[in-house]
């Protein structure tokens, strides 16, 4: 029987939460959040702790870090130090050094880290990525998600670009996609961002784009807006094209923008060859609570089995240092260069 503490109850910490309720081989040891937080039925008999380290006096063999990214590399660090497991929610942190700070550590204790990429879970994307790579490369990757938010929605991602914005929160999911399927270096980064709203700080920006350069050829397109302002009107574009055809997602009943269940579901999958195109139909997908039972299963798991996560840990940075490059980019109106071409 694993011992968990959650850190962080807003919405992907109080599902991780759940996750662990369900689970016969794990039992909840605590709950950590700074301020009061609301809680569904099954987690109010838990301890709560308003500090990560009163958490972290219940001896916990697994913590999971959902608080704001600022975080993330301290506490997942504090964790395996005392002796935790860690499983960390995206982007492992704010910046590259940081990110492989928590990688080494992770190495150093012997314990495992695990990055929340819910997408890597999914089965209809397991399926997208392996349909792509069937066709091979070089890709093309047009991809994106704009959320239009209002009320709490807004005031929460208000609080999240108070330290990451949106091209690098969301970003990371899907430039992880990117290089599960070109599994090739990148080069070089080129973004572009806007300042759409006066209650954001002067130095942030609320939409972002950027583009990609891989060594292989490939070339990945990534746009992302938060705000009342961005349009429902295409905000969910999945498509990769390769010199074989293409594979894209063309489920349209994706609901409001601000649906987090809608930001994973494929639905269907069109496959497009010169001689044919199919249609792959993926019906009963999972939803976001089953994909967080599904991520802390596989943390277990990984425990259990000793999985070697070595890849599962180069992605997360690598994959990190592109959305971080872009927002460079965006903020000194330049290229990022990430790897010099050879001559």
């Amino acid at each position: 029987m694993k011992r968990v503490l959650i850190v962080g109850l807003g919405n992907m910490g109080i599902s991780h939460a759940l996750a662990y309720h369900k689970l016969p081989s794990a039992q909840v040891v605590g709950l950590v959040n700074r301020s009061p937080a609301t809680l569904p039925p099954e987690l109010s008999d838990y301890p709560v702790f308003t500090t990560f380290e009163a958490g972290m006096e219940t001896r916990p063999d697994i913590v999971v870090v959902a608080t704001y990214s600022d975080s993330h590399a301290d506490y997942a660090c504090a964790a395996m130090d005392a002796g935790a497991h860690v499983f960390v929610e995206k982007p492992l942190a704010t910046n590259v050094a940081d990110a492989r700070r928590v990688v080494a550590k992770a190495r150093e204790t012997g314990r495992k880290l695990v990055v929340g990429y819910i997408l890597r879970h999914h089965p209809s994307w397991q399926r997208l990525i392996k349909e792509a790579q069937d066709l091979g490369g070089p890709f093309v990757f047009r991809l994106n998600l704009n959320q239009q938010s209002s009320g709490s929605e807004w005031e929460t991602h208000k609080a999240l670009m108070r330290t990451t914005s949106p091209i690098v929160d969301c970003g990371v999911h899907y430039v992880d996609v990117m290089c599960q399927i070109t599994d090739a270096e990148p080069e070089r980064v080129h973004g572009m961002g806007v300042r759409l709203s006066d209650e954001i700080a002067q130095d942030m920006y609320n939409y972002g784009q950027f583009q990609v350069v891989f060594a292989d050829g490939s070339v990945g397109w990534y746009e992302a807006g938060w705000g009342p302002m961005m349009s429902e009107t295409a905000f969910f574009v999945k498509d990769i094209v390769s010199p074989n055809g293409s594979v894209s997602i063309t489920d349209s009943d994706k609901g409001a923008s601000s649906d987090i269940d809608g930001h994973t579901r494929v639905g269907g999958i069109l496959v497009h060859k010169p001689n044919g195109d199919q249609l792959i139909e993926l019906p009963s997908e999972p939803g976001h609570q089953e994909l967080c039972d599904a991520e802390q299963a596989f943390v277990l798991k990984a425990i259990t089995e000793d999985m070697d996560l070595t890849r599962h840990m180069n992605d997360a940075v690598n994959s990190l240092a592109i959305c971080l490059a872009a927002d460079e980019s965006i903020r000194s109106g330049k290229p990022v260069i990430l790897k010099e071409t050879e001559q």
